[in-house]
């Protein structure tokens, strides 16, 4: 009796040493493939890294380059509230990074001659690009406001970038020009002999009435 117990518990050790076995060769298996596994995700970990990486270098030469432009740059989502903006534009529209959300309706309008929430619901509205010269409230300084769809790498509108190029200076030789000019004719208009001007193909520019 105590041998035939014997031989059925041995029996017994031999079916549980080759589950034990399969076990562990169901766990070799596993341990293979979660060391595959472990090695793609490193694969996919490092192409992750890179693109990081370059994605920062992107964004560190985006950011440089609106910095040494000095143009001020307003960018909007879809409902017209700051996404982000840059350096610049923070002396224009007095901005901080708390304000960043906020809809632009929320500032009160420091140009002449244009409103910004118009502006950018008339370009979300065509897709089209606008451009107009305005001019501070409080101070002679004046911009070319360029307002154009935020366009995502998949080409897709989400929101409006607004551009201001200081263009002060060319307004001011501008403006000294024609006053020049103006000028300029003013006194070839009184003078009492006759004057008459030609460009450099000997063509007639202008005459005074005595010619």
């Amino acid at each position: 009796s105590t041998i035939e117990e014997m031989e059925t518990a041995n029996e017994e050790l031999q079916s549980a040493n080759e589950e034990f076995q399969s076990t562990n060769e169901e766990l070799e298996t596993s341990k293979e493939e979660l060391q595959s596994l472990n090695e793609e995700l490193e694969t996919v970990n490092a192409e992750l890294g890179r693109k990081v990486e370059d994605l920062n270098y992107a964004n560190s030469d985006l950011q440089n380059l609106l910095n040494s432009t000095q143009i001020a740059t307003l960018f909007l989502d879809t409902e017209l509230r700051i996404r982000s903006f840059t350096p610049t534009t923070r002396a224009i529209m007095r901005l901080t990074p708390s304000d960043v959300a906020r809809p632009i309706a929320d500032f009160a309008q420091r140009f002449v001659g244009a409103d910004l929430v118009t502006e950018a619901q008339t370009v979300l509205g065509t897709l089209a690009t606008r451009e107009r010269y305005v001019r501070m409230q409080d101070a002679n300084t004046r911009y070319l406001m360029r307002v154009l769809p935020y366009r995502t790498v998949e080409n897709r509108i989400d929101g409006v970038v607004i551009a201001f190029l200081d263009v002060t200076d060319l307004k001011d030789a501008e403006e000294a020009a024609h006053a020049a000019q103006v000028y300029a004719e003013s006194l070839v208009a009184t003078i009492r002999e006759p004057l008459v001007v030609l460009d450099a193909t000997l063509r007639m520019r202008t005459a005074n009435h005595a010619f």
